[in-house]
């Protein structure tokens, strides 16, 4: 069937007969939006962080066997893919869209929390904030693993290089604290 898009009554049953927010999404794929979303807030956060807080990251102490350093931005580009993946698969799972939006909002805030590591510890300059920054991401994003998994075993999955990688990152950070201690 054909739908006309600014018709009051849509040709396609399932299509929302108005014009509000959710008319218009419908219209829009799920993975174009949540992408959308995901490369802005990463943008975004980046801009926070001026040349100071950069430069004191860079210099401190770092341990003998962090070797994989410069990797970590392709690391963290393939959680947030992965990520987003995840999201769009459970949107697309929700048995309904209320189910649907609380877990975007989940998926919302695991991500602002992620990107709160960066931008809150080199302007606190505080190790420690960056340490229990890291270690809450890994809680929300196991819990969001198993709320997941019910409405789709794949979309658990994605969350999986998020699970194994912010142990490490979080370690990484609390051994930072240590080696430089006046700034844990």
């Amino acid at each position: 069937m054909i739908f006309a898009p600014f018709s009051r009554y849509p040709t396609r049953p399932d299509a929302p007969p108005t014009r509000s927010l959710s008319f218009f999404l419908w219209f829009i794929p799920a993975w174009s939006v949540i992408g959308t979303i995901t490369v802005a807030l990463v943008f975004l956060s980046g801009m926070g962080l001026g040349r100071e807080e950069v430069r004191w990251f860079r210099e401190l102490q770092r341990p003998a066997w962090l070797t994989f350093e410069r990797f970590i931005p392709l690391i963290w580009t393939t959680i947030f893919i992965c990520g987003a993946a995840s999201a769009t698969i459970a949107w697309n799972a929700s048995p309904d869209r209320t189910t649907a939006w609380w877990l975007m909002a989940y998926y919302l805030g695991l991500e602002l929390t992620t990107l709160a590591y960066t931008s809150i510890m080199c302007q606190t300059r505080c190790l420690r904030v960056g340490t229990i920054i890291g270690g809450t991401g890994l809680v929300l994003c196991a819990m969001l693993c198993v709320t997941v998994f019910s409405l789709s075993p794949i979309a658990a999955a994605l969350l999986a290089p998020y699970l194994l990688w912010s142990p490490i990152g979080t370690y990484t950070t609390w051994v930072l604290g240590q080696i430089n201690p006046s700034e844990w």
